[in-house]
């Protein structure tokens, strides 16, 4: 990828790196060692002084991944030469680790950019459980990826979830915690951080709720973790759920991404897409 900028004013190189063309300083200092920052043709320092009219050229390669790139079905919803959305199955890891370097949806998306020719990257926006299943937003490139993450992303998630809570739309606020170690779970604690979550109820029937939710603050598990605080958890949740959750035999979580909308970074355009995913419940009762 290349980057151009015209200086319209004088400073130092870093400035217009970080300001004008809006790299993020991770990325300034990895490229800033090798030939990739360029002031009218020739290679520069951060501290170069620009002036008026120098042209700035950034020359970015992305670094071949770890892992192996892996031919298999991926369902894209969305592509342009800067941003892909894929809809991940649930029982998918997001990223190779150390135990497993196969099988996950960054060896698919390296795959299909190998088979249609792109040299890019995977750099997820949006990140899901193993068994959440929808949407999931990348960025080709670090450069495009930096952009996405200061860009305000709504997303709503459909899930299915055993009872009823008490209002058919309203707030959630109830701060999380990481449980002692060695848990790797999360729990409302009064020393948690802040962590709301506003949710609309689209259905109900045969003891079982099906949710719109928006989560307000990021935190790891928050959907889950507070909907299982309502003492209303998501049917199939093996960490979260109860009993009574997990007899109803679906064979994992009913927790969908089901939309994102966002500002484009590159185009300005205002994105609004949805899952082709969705959870549903038996249809013998009433909705409301």
């Amino acid at each position: 990828m290349e980057l151009k900028h015209i200086a319209q004013r004088e400073g130092r190189l870093s400035s217009f790196l970080l300001g004008e063309m809006k790299l993020s300083l991770g990325l300034m200092n990895k490229l800033k060692w090798g030939d990739s920052l360029q002031v009218n043709g020739q290679s520069q320092r951060t501290n170069y002084a620009v002036r008026p009219g120098d042209e700035i050229r950034v020359l970015m390669d992305e670094e071949t991944p770890d892992y192996p790139a892996e031919d298999g079905f991926l369902q894209v919803l969305y592509e342009d030469d800067h941003i892909l959305v894929v809809d991940k199955p649930a029982g998918m890891l997001i990223h190779p680790s150390r135990s497993r370097n196969t099988g996950t949806l960054a060896n698919l998306v390296l795959g299909y950019y190998r088979r249609t020719g792109q040299n890019s990257a995977f750099h997820p926006l949006t990140r899901l459980d193993r068994d959440t299943f929808g949407l999931v937003l990348l960025g080709k490139n670090a450069y495009v990826h930096n952009l996405l993450q200061q860009t305000a992303v709504k997303k709503c998630y459909h899930a299915l979830i055993l009872g009823t809570l008490p209002q058919e739309q309203g707030t959630i606020d109830a701060p999380i915690a990481r449980r002692p170690l060695p848990s790797l779970l999360r729990e409302v604690r009064a020393d948690g951080k802040p962590s709301v979550t506003e949710y609309r109820c689209l259905a109900y029937r045969n003891g079982v709720s099906k949710l719109a939710l928006y989560p307000v603050t990021g935190r790891t598990h928050q959907l889950r973790v507070h909907c299982a605080y309502m003492g209303c958890p998501i049917l199939g949740d093996p960490q979260y759920g109860n009993e009574a959750s997990l007899a109803l035999g679906y064979p994992h979580q009913q927790l969908c991404a089901k939309e994102l909308t966002f500002t484009h970074p590159i185009t300005g355009e205002e994105m609004h897409i949805q899952s082709a995913m969705e959870v549903s419940i038996p249809s013998t009762s009433s909705t409301r």
